[in-house]
């Protein structure tokens, strides 16, 4: 959020000087506002499932929703609910979940999460969710998507199942008066777009959380946090619903081991 101040130029909702002002002033009160910090017991690994059930083992990569920055409890996470859908599927798994995730994770710090998540055992399933940061310090929606690709491309080389969870709906956001939410609504479905070629082309999967899941949190202030900015655990649990399928159809081409 630091960064909002740059996102004042773009006076794409006023094109006058006192528009500029306006939302240069609205950037400086989201900067000053106190935000939801991470907690690194979230990156705790963890089982979930029937003992027995053929082992899926998840990993989370990305920024501060892949950490679950806005929540307490892993199991209140993104990855805490998919892996507790998964255990308790229609065909029950034992999900051994982890998190590389950092908080504040532009598309450019994935080659090091990539590295991280392919020490020791081989992740079956990653989960990237990325692109926040990468909208609001105004990065070139093709320069990050193609990072993110790389990141992709040398997971699916591992022999990883990838899906994205492409930039989410911030124009939902509240901790961001209007017009700037507007124009970082904007800037994210301009990230998003670029997202879903990039990762697509680099053989992975990707779920639009923006499309999908934006109108949900746009209609309940419930889906976020006490800041108004990251998910709360109900705002997890609709991205976690919405990853789901794709989440489920990348597990069941995994070949389950021992």
């Amino acid at each position: 959020m630091r960064y909002l101040g740059r996102a004042a130029v773009i006076t794409l909702v006023a094109g006058t000087a006192g528009g500029a002002a306006l939302l240069a002033a609205q950037a400086l009160r989201a900067r000053s506002r106190r935000y939801a910090q991470p907690d690194m017991r979230l990156a705790v690994r963890s089982s979930k499932g029937p003992t027995g059930a053929p082992p899926l083992r998840l990993v989370l990569l990305g920024d501060s929703a892949a950490l679950g920055v806005g929540v307490d409890r892993v199991q209140d996470t993104v990855g805490g609910q998919l892996a507790e859908l998964l255990a308790h599927g229609v065909q029950p798994r034992r999900v051994h979940l982890s998190s590389v995730g950092v908080s504040g994770s532009r598309a450019t710090d994935l080659s090091t999460q990539v590295a991280r998540a392919l020490l020791g055992e081989r992740p079956d399933v990653a989960v990237i969710l990325i692109g926040a940061n990468d909208a609001t310090t105004l990065r070139r929606p093709a320069e990050s998507a193609a990072y993110l690709a790389a990141a992709v491309r040398r997971l699916r080389e591992a022999g990883t199942e990838v899906v994205v969870g492409s930039c989410p709906d911030l124009g939902a956001v509240r901790s961001v008066a209007q017009p700037l939410r507007q124009v970082i609504g904007w800037l994210g479905r301009r990230t998003a777009r670029a997202q879903a070629r990039a990762v697509l082309d680099a053989g992975g999967a990707v779920v639009d959380l923006g499309t999908e899941t934006g109108p949900v949190f746009r209609a309940d202030a419930g889906t976020l946090s006490h800041d108004g900015y990251h998910p709360s655990a109900d705002g997890y649990r609709v991205w976690a619903h919405a990853l789901l399928p794709a989440v489920e159809t990348a597990a069941s081409i995994t070949t389950p081991r021992p």
